[in-house]
């Protein structure tokens, strides 16, 4: 079952600003709280995607993938020839040629 997050719209109660609630996808979305019975809103959450892909299959797939190396240096784990390793900040000489991978 799903998990769902939800945010007080005015004072928070015990449960916090932000709280979340197992519900199947086919319930009513909460307008208030269960607890207090305050006006909620639900969120707009993450969803979890996982790839079991190796790099290699992603840049054969035409991915791009970026890892966070440092304050603002990214390393391009799929690049390709051509391509720098690491992309750096202020620097767009480093970003990776995307129309090599995204065709009309």
């Amino acid at each position: 079952m799903p998990v769902y997050e939800y945010e007080h719209i005015e004072k928070p109660c015990g449960k916090g600003k932000v709280f979340e609630v197992r519900q199947s996808i086919n319930d009513k979305p909460f307008i208030e709280c269960p607890r207090c019975k305050g006006p909620v809103r639900k969120l707009m959450s993450l969803g979890n995607i996982s790839s079991k892909k190796t790099n290699s299959e992603l840049r054969n797939l035409g991915f791009t993938k970026l890892v966070k190396r440092d304050d603002g240096v990214y390393e391009n784990v799929t690049a390709r020839n051509g391509e720098s390793r690491y992309m750096l900040r202020d620097k767009p000489e480093t970003i990776p040629d995307f129309k090599k991978t995204i065709k009309d």
